[in-house]
């Protein structure tokens, strides 16, 4: 007996929940072929709001963790993203046409570069951080804090480019409103879906899919939103457009970089980007 395929829905993730978007919009995702592929939500100003809620309410648990502790998660999610590799693989396959050996490449660099930016969650603050000399009976310590909320803008590397500009704003307290790649947006959500069961609070990372153009306006001029990384813009235009928005309330703000090789080794340029260094005097002996 024939059975009917049981066709995935391919929603949202705000807030560690996976809701449709409140304007009940989808676009078609196809393959490389030009073929359909699958339904994705397309995220409205409202949903976007929604997910900026959500990271905000969710910052002070997630800056509050020892760094320790935020390893220990984001080294959870490389685990169970291990543990379904094949779904990734396939995804990858279908949405850009390439060889199984290359999406198989691209899914063992995305786990690795988890573990590597996990390996720095208690590292950085020794790096960027000092104990500053001055001419005084005091201590002077300057320590790396979380921005805030960041929007990103994700690069069309549908996975690696993915966790490459996320993992780095997590791992250092920030929580993230992410627009996922709008041609290959599946492995984003299915990222997360690996995120909702690894331990990882709900709203410190929120997956949106659709336009670009449309969600990242919003995003930019949003004023609970403290950072925004514009890597995956490719329209010079637009990235101009978001900037201005940006200053609005002097968000910190990533220029784009839609040609990055996202096989390179990573730096620690995505980690201090969205850093604040926070100075405090104490006196000697009290």
């Amino acid at each position: 007996m024939s059975r009917i395929d049981v066709r995935k829905t391919y929603k949202l993730y705000i807030g560690g929940q996976f809701p449709r978007s409140e304007s009940g919009r989808s676009y078609v995702v196809n393959d490389a072929k030009g073929r359909l592929l699958a339904n994705a939500a397309q995220a409205s100003r409202k949903d976007a709001r929604d997910a900026v809620v959500a990271a905000r309410a969710a910052f002070g648990g997630w800056s509050g963790k020892t760094a320790y502790n935020r390893a220990q998660v984001v080294y959870r999610v490389a685990e169970v993203l291990e543990g379904r590799r094949e779904q990734f693989e396939a995804e990858i396959r279908a949405s850009e046409g390439v060889t199984p050996a290359k999406a198989r490449a691209a899914v063992d660099a995305a786990i690795d570069r988890l573990v590597w930016y996990a390996g720095w969650a208690d590292k950085i603050t020794q790096v960027v951080g000092n104990a500053n000399p001055v001419a005084g009976p005091f201590f002077n310590l300057s320590t790396p804090e979380p921005s805030g909320v960041i929007a990103v803008v994700a690069p069309r590397g549908p996975l690696l480019g993915l966790v490459s500009v996320v993992a780095p704003l997590i791992i250092t307290g920030n929580t993230v409103v992410v627009i996922a790649s709008e041609d290959h947006p599946l492995p984003a959500i299915t990222l997360g879906e690996v995120m909702a069961t690894s331990d990882l609070p709900g709203g410190v990372v929120n997956v949106l899919t659709g336009s670009q153009a449309e969600i990242a306006p919003w995003l930019a001029s949003h004023m609970d939103v403290n950072g925004i990384d514009l890597t995956g813009i490719e329209d010079a235009e637009l990235a101009a457009e978001l900037e201005v928005a940006a200053a609005d309330n002097l968000k910190r703000v990533r220029r784009p970089a839609p040609d990055t090789d996202w096989l390179a080794e990573p730096g620690l340029d995505r980690m201090t980007q969205f850093l604040e260094t926070k100075t405090v005097w104490h006196p000697i002996g009290v």
